[in-house]
Order: C-alpha cells, then structure tokens, then sequence
C-alpha cells in the first residue's frame, strides 16, 4: 500500500494519510486499491482492499465510512456511518474518512490535538458551504486550526463553465482569480485556491498541501474526470 502522508505541523497524536490507486487486488478500471463500494467494482475486492487497508495502517478501528452526495453535512463519526460529506471526531480510536477521485479531500486539526475532520469538498460542495460547514460543526477558532489538502484535479485540468465560475464569484468577487480562462469560453478553475479562499475567510490561515494533480499523475491516483469508471482513494485521519 502506497500512502501520501501530510506534510503539516500537526501534533504527534494526529494520525493522517491520503491511500492512491497502489497496493490492492482490483482489477479493470478500479486497478487496484479500490476503496469505494459504489462504483462497480466487486464488492469482495474492495472488501478486501478495506481490510488490507485497516491492517497495513494499523486504524485502531474501520474508517467509518460515509454515504457522499457533494453536500455540506458533517457528521461526529463516533455516531456511525451516515449520509454527509464530512466527519470529526474528539475521541481517541475514531478514525473519519472520505472518499475522492477528483474532489479536494481537507484534513482538519487543531493545534492542540484534541480534535480532527476530514471533508470532501468538489465544486458544488465547496460552493455549497462544507468548509465553512466542517469549521462549525468542529466548533474549534479557525486560527486555532490546522489544515491539509490532499490530492486533487489540478488547476491546468479542470475545466469549467460559467456556471462553475459564476457559483463563487457571486458571493466572493476574488474567487475570480482562481479562474483561468481556456477555451469557447470556458475556464480552467483552481480547486486548491479556491478552498484556501474559503479557510481563509474561516481565520485558518495555516494551509498545507495542494501539490498533486488526480488527472495528470494517473499511475498514482484515480481521476473520474480523466477516466470515468474509475475507483476512488480514502482519506483517513484519527487521533492516537
């Protein structure tokens, strides 16, 4: 198994990492560490992946897996499994986990350790409010915060149309500047910009990560954009 692990000053109790698409027994278009259940992919294989994935990183516990739908619900994970595109836990052993292909999955911590989330944040969830929706449910001072994003489509191979660009610029007229226009007027947007946007505005300032791209870096991470039926990587963060 082959992991990305945060690079941020978070403390020693906090335990993170992004999986990519190495180190599992999938096969087809979810080659091969498969670790969602709704793609396609037969379900003993990601079945298997799961375990292997418990056992490799040692979780205390199975990730507590979410029913994603690009909103902006985030949920306390030691209350189970549930329909939300997000989840913290203050609890040693609890471990949260999304799910991605493309979207920006954002480690959260604060400073102290007592408290850890992760979210999956796409266009519409980011326009939508799940950062913003995260830092609240987390309830924790946003310059009291630490966060990471992990690996997602890259500014140079996200294109968009007005629809996207118009979603952020009507409530932030800067969010402009994470646009680059392509071409027949459409655009190339910055997902990693626009999410550092948005935590600013939230006074959490020490932002980390945003340095791979799902669609260019195919031997490393699935990409739904690039390849459609694909499988997806997980997110998982837990306190020690």
């Amino acid at each position: 198994m082959r992991t990305i692990v945060p690079n941020w000053p978070a403390p020693a109790r906090v335990r993170a990492f992004t999986t990519t698409r190495v180190g599992g027994v999938s096969g087809g278009p979810y080659d091969s560490f498969n670790l969602a259940d709704h793609v396609g992919d037969d379900p003993k294989q990601v079945q298997v992946n799961r375990t292997r994935l418990r056992q490799a990183a040692d979780l205390p516990s199975d990730p507590v897996w979410l029913r994603q739908v690009h909103g902006t619900d985030v949920v306390d994970a030691a209350a189970g499994p549930a329909t939300a595109d997000g989840s913290f836990a203050d609890a040693a052993g609890t471990v949260c986990a999304v799910l991605t292909a493309d979207c920006v999955p954002i480690f959260l911590c604060d400073r102290r350790g007592t408290m850890v989330g992760v979210l999956h944040a796409g266009w519409r969830g980011l326009a939508a409010g799940i950062i913003e929706a995260g830092v609240e449910r987390m309830d924790v001072p946003g310059a009291s915060l630490l966060a990471w994003l992990g690996p997602a489509i890259g500014p140079a191979a996200f294109e968009v149309g007005d629809d996207v660009r118009e979603a952020f610029v009507r409530v932030d007229a800067d969010a402009a500047h994470a646009f680059v226009p392509s071409t027949h007027g459409r655009w190339l947007a910055d997902l990693y910009q626009l999410a550092r946007r948005r935590l600013e505005r939230l006074e959490v300032t020490a932002v980390f990560g945003g340095d791979h791209c799902t669609a260019t870096q195919a031997d490393l991470f699935y990409s739904y954009r690039r390849d459609g039926a694909t499988g997806r990587m997980a997110s998982i963060i837990w306190l020690a």
